[in-house]
């Protein structure tokens, strides 16, 4: 499992035109699901994006993370994230899981996440669905995490 996570000073997610889900500040998690994953791949990438200390403190120091600053986490699937592109100008899609896959993995990963945060609530976008993501970056800060 693979999350790509930026911090934000905002971020929404728009289906066909119209706002499905935004949030202030935290984190962005765009989630991919590989075929080999587990819900214990899940429950652990989380953990540990919750406690991925990206935001600054008093002394402009990278140590705090989403809860300490009352932040928001907003998670949108993709499955691009696995999209190998060693051959050829194409990439390739096979490490990337199936839907069937996929959705209950990414459904588990937003439900333990929740649980983990200080206000209880994660956005997210549609599963499978055209979205366009628009966000203000923070920093920027990106950082890549993957399940071990």
């Amino acid at each position: 499992m693979r999350a790509l996570i930026q911090r934000v000073k905002r971020c929404s997610v728009s289906i066909d035109g119209k706002n499905e889900s935004s949030i202030g500040q935290g984190m962005l998690i765009l989630l991919g699901v590989k075929n080999e994953d587990k819900v214990k791949n899940a429950v652990a990438l989380a953990e540990r994006c919750v406690a991925l200390r990206i935001f600054e403190d008093t002394n402009e120091k990278m140590n705090l993370n989403v809860n300490n600053i009352h932040g928001q986490v907003m998670v949108v699937s993709q499955f691009t994230l696995y999209g190998d592109t060693s051959k050829g100008n194409r990439p390739s899609f096979i490490q990337a899981a199936s839907p069937k896959v996929a959705e209950p993995l990414y459904e588990q990963f937003v439900e333990h996440l929740a649980e983990l945060l200080w206000n209880k609530k994660v956005a997210t976008g549609v599963f499978r669905a055209l979205m366009d993501v628009e966000l203000v970056n923070d920093g920027p800060v990106t950082v890549m995490m993957e399940s071990k």
